[in-house]
């Protein structure tokens, strides 16, 4: 059982701003409720700018927690856009690398999502299996008189017993909040029936190890639109794994917040298909984009732009910016059965 979790700021700083304290007391009761100790680690909690001007303390209050052999479990605060940053700083003289080198370190359980993609794929790099699907603020914190039922389920499982056994759907999908203020405590999001696990092509059942993550981030590891810098950064340091790697795989594609415009979701899938990468997974699970945004003109461009009806596609799977939200354990050897509405973990 999972006893003292970390947490971390390793993109944006919006955990240590004012305007977010009510949500924090929230998340800190409950983590506490489950019988956890909770240390934020030195900079998570320094706010926006200065977290934004210091992605080195960022870098090091990972490092830091890797190292503790107290800490069981490092969970991040939100996503954020810069996680990119703190790639010379854990892979410039292979500090990561280094604070991974205990055995101990891989029962260490990371979970995040969003920009924590690259964080993802930062430990994937040096060996360590991770969790996807979950942070503090967005889930833990949640203003609804408790956690989602579906969202607590999988996260009370994972501090249990440290893994995740099976991921089935949700039963419902919640309208995103646009007010988080202290006077929306106790308020429950809108809520719509859905529809389960959805085929869009292939066979309904395939297997492999899950990785991937938000489809906002990886299309930025190959454009500069947002960060001039960040694909050649992501070059530098082999952010992106090569397509040995990816060899029957299942990638994970989600979307964020930004609900991103259908061309360029396309433009994202065919940095992707350039890769090879289509031709190397065993499958694709898409998640449910928020609020149903463009859901139909996010299939469409994944059946044009894989152009292999062959290869399994699974969409309306409840993970990543849509809620509720389950985990998805990265590394782990999965099948993924649609007709049973079901993934399963060994």
């Amino acid at each position: 059982m999972i006893k003292n979790v970390a947490i971390v700021s390793l993109s944006s700083g919006l955990a240590g701003e004012d305007f977010v304290r009510h949500e924090l007391d929230i998340g800190v009761k409950r983590l506490a409720d489950c019988g956890l100790s909770v240390r934020f680690m030195p900079h998570a909690l320094k706010g926006i700018a200065w977290t934004a001007a210091h992605p080195e303390e960022r870098a090091a209050d990972l490092l830091a927690a890797l190292r503790d052999p107290e800490i069981d479990m490092i969970l991040t605060t939100i996503g954020g856009d810069d996680t990119y940053r703190l790639l010379p700083y854990l892979f410039g003289h292979g500090e990561l690398q280094d604070a991974v080198s205990d055995k101990t370190v891989s029962d260490k359980i990371f979970l995040g999502f969003s920009d924590t993609t690259i964080n993802h794929l930062m430990l994937h790099r040096v060996g360590l299996n991770t969790f996807y699907g979950q942070s503090f603020l967005p889930d833990v914190c949640a203003l609804s008189d408790e956690m989602l039922p579906y969202t607590r389920r999988y996260f009370e499982e994972l501090i249990t017993t440290g893994r995740i056994r099976e991921v089935t759907p949700s039963e419902v999908w919640y309208e995103s909040r646009d007010d988080f203020g202290p006077d929306r405590v106790g308020t429950e999001p809108v809520s719509h029936p859905d529809r389960g696990f959805e085929l869009l092509q292939g066979a309904p059942v395939f297997s492999g190890k899950i990785l991937g993550g938000c489809i906002d981030t990886l299309h930025d590891i190959f454009d500069g639109s947002r960060y001039a810098d960040m694909p050649a950064l992501c070059r530098r340091y082999d952010l992106f794994p090569p397509l040995e790697d990816w060899r029957g795989r299942i990638l994970l594609l989600e979307s964020s917040e930004e609900k991103m415009p259908p061309e360029k979701y396309r433009r994202a899938l065919v940095y992707l298909r350039e890769t090879g990468i289509f031709s190397a997974v065993s499958g694709v699970l898409v998640g449910k984009p928020m609020d149903e945004a463009y859901d139909a003109e996010y299939r469409r461009a994944l059946t044009e732009v894989i152009g292999d009806p062959a290869l399994p596609v699974v969409c309306n799977v409840n993970i990543g910016h849509a809620e509720p939200r389950c985990i998805l354990p990265f590394g782990v050897p999965a099948t993924v059965d649609v007709d049973r509405q079901r993934i399963t973990f060994s």
